[in-house]
């Protein structure tokens, strides 16, 4: 089919240009104006002996994932759509069309045609479970049901907005220490392997006994040029074997628990998780999913394993007629003051606004907890590099400092 370029105009003023497939240029001009769009240019794109790079598939390895930033875009832009009285197929039709991620274009595309082949919106969506999780798919199939897909699809958008920052916030906390880290352990393993023996050898011609210090550097320096390559093996074997011990039940939940119990790390972690259960439950309850399927769904997303089995604990005890707040104290999980208010908003009737305060609450403790955790590792890091770094001056020029001494 012919490609058309296109420049234009929307509705609101806001220039677009781009590329469209239309048999002809009259159909080119009808797709624009069903994408809201007035062309000022179109012109069908040669062809000749050029090759259509779009038409060869690729491979899915080589295919880009579909960001939170890319679902954030459509789920805002979707229920703009919705809200102004734009069809779903016709709201599918134009953001598969214009969605930059060729991945997310492609799902889009398939999510569009089985809308049109009679599934519902909510169906469609649980073909691509990777891209749209449970949370995503029990939210419209309540938003289809009760008539307002537009203002769940703001709530999911504001949803996915307010989890990407806080799970940004604590990658940002780990990766400062983790990069400093790396970076100077690479250092103090190159001189190691590099600068120590050339003060070997000098050492050795010169005949004096060595210090303690320096004679441990030396010894190091042998032992890692010797087992280099078996230490390097070894922490390969043991990332995969950690790794695979984390896949599993027992391991995942032993990890975990012992991540939240890690000083400083593990209350962040603590918090972080009551942030994101709280606004996840919130966001449920207000769209009107049942409290049970809320909750089944909230500790799948919890992303760890121990308050995930808190949650199924005080789901099964919800189920057999007790209140929320009772089961998810019991667990000694969640801090009392969650409890508390949880227990309020189910008195006052008023459940979905009070866990998203707590979830406001929380959000901004651990936005105080990653300022407090920058500010504590700098100097730490700072000083565990500059003494592992001095006491290597020290030890390699130490033999040269008592000689020097013994000949004045």
């Amino acid at each position: 089919m012919p490609v058309f370029a296109y420049e234009g105009q929307t509705s609101s003023g806001e220039s677009r240009k781009g590329e469209i497939e239309a048999k002809d240029d009259a159909a080119a001009r009808k797709k624009l104006r069903q994408m809201q769009i007035s062309p000022t240019k179109l012109s069908k794109k040669g062809t000749g002996l050029s090759m259509d790079l779009s038409s060869i598939p690729i491979p899915a390895f080589l295919k880009p994932g579909v960001k939170t930033k890319d679902l954030v875009i459509f789920t805002r832009q979707f229920a703009t759509m919705i809200d102004s009285g734009l069809p779903l197929v016709q709201c599918l039709e134009i953001q598969s069309q214009q969605a930059p991620n060729p991945t997310f274009r492609d799902e889009l595309k398939v999510i569009k045609e089985s809308v049109e082949s009679g599934s519902t919106f909510a169906d469609a969506l649980r073909k691509f479970p990777n891209t749209f999780d449970e949370l995503f798919q029990n939210l419209v199939a309540a938003g289809e049901v009760g008539g307002i897909l537009d203002t769940i699809l703001n709530r999911l958008a504001s949803h996915l907005e307010k989890a990407d920052r806080l799970k940004r916030q604590i990658k940002g906390a780990m990766t400062y220490p983790a990069v400093v880290s790396v970076v100077g352990v690479a250092c103090m393993i190159l001189l190691l392997v590099k600068v120590i023996p050339t003060f070997e050898t000098m050492f050795a011609e010169m005949g004096a006994s060595l210090p303690a210090p320096t004679q441990f550097m030396v010894d190091l320096s042998r032992w890692l040029r010797s087992n280099g390559m078996y230490l390097g093996v070894g922490l390969i074997v043991g990332a995969f074997a950690l790794r695979y011990a984390y896949k599993t039940s027992q391991g995942r939940t032993f990890f975990d628990k012992v991540f939240l119990k890690i000083p400083v790390f593990g209350d962040l972690l603590t918090k972080s998780a009551t942030a994101r259960f709280t606004r996840t439950l919130g966001t449920m309850v207000s769209s009107g999913v049942p409290i049970l399927d809320a909750l089944d769904i909230c500790g799948k997303t919890s992303g760890n394993r121990v308050i995930e089995d808190a949650i199924s604990t005080a789901r099964d005890a919800i189920a057999e007629g007790r209140t929320i707040a009772e089961p998810l104290m019991a667990t000694k999980v969640f801090p009392d003051m969650v409890c508390q208010m949880i227990s309020v908003g189910e008195a006052t009737g008023a459940l979905d606004v009070m866990l998203n305060k707590i979830a406001d609450f929380y959000e901004e403790e651990v936005d105080q907890a990653v300022d407090n955790l920058t500010a504590m590792i700098e100097p730490i890091i700072m000083v565990v590099l500059g003494g592992g770094a001095g006491s290597f001056v020290i030890s390699m020029y130490l033999p040269i400092f008592t000689m020097a001494s013994g000949i004045h």
